[in-house]
């Protein structure tokens, strides 16, 4: 689903209508919503690709935790480096081992080495794999330099990181930002509404 579909206005009209007037006065049923709308929205290209955001999501999530939870610096850096190996090898997966293994087969090709069929997978690169992975792995950066204090409702904690109308398009959004809008009620405001209409 691309934003200038008519498969996305109809999705849209549909949530903010849900949001605003069904579920105006229950903010854990907003944010429900807001986590299987954006789930839906990213499991319409490819819903096998769900798994990826959910484990980051859940990684980072505890890692937080974790390094809140103790004091010694050393332990801290520690539960920092699990969440910079998670996402940095999730995203270098991804983004380059079609890459790599194609240099890697073209050069044994040269000297008559056929290794096609033995390394290739043809991974696919999931949309917005960028954005979610350095938005939670910045996320657990807050936290270590205590900037933030980690939520402990996991459920905003999801929607913040896979809020769909930046998701597949960006900005990295700060946890310090949009987390704490998500977990804050919120208010309609019908000229913010207008606003960002005529945008």
């Amino acid at each position: 689903m691309v934003f200038n579909s008519l498969d996305f206005f109809i999705f849209l009209v549909i949530v903010f209508s849900l949001y605003w007037l069904v579920f105006k006065k229950n903010l854990k049923a907003q944010n429900l919503l807001l986590l299987f709308a954006s789930y839906l929205f990213y499991g319409w290209w490819d819903w096998r690709f769900l798994s990826l955001i959910l484990l980051s999501t859940t990684v980072d999530y505890i890692v937080g935790i974790k390094i809140d939870a103790n004091e010694k610096k050393c332990k801290r850096k520690r539960w920092l480096w699990v969440s910079v190996f998670f996402n940095v090898g999730l995203l270098g997966f991804f983004k380059y081992y079609n890459f790599f293994v194609d240099s890697w087969v073209d050069m044994f090709s040269m000297f008559g080495y056929n290794m096609e069929s033995t390394w290739t997978l043809r991974v696919i690169l999931p949309v917005g794999i960028s954005f979610y992975t350095f938005q939670t792995m910045s996320y657990s950066f807050d936290i270590y330099y205590r900037k933030l204090k980690p939520t402990r409702d996991f459920l905003s904690f999801a929607a913040f990181v896979s809020f769909f109308p930046q998701l597949v398009a960006g900005p990295i959004e700060r946890a310090s930002n949009l987390l704490l809008q998500i977990t804050n009620k919120r208010e309609f405001n019908y000229n913010q509404t207008v606003s960002g209409l005529k945008l």
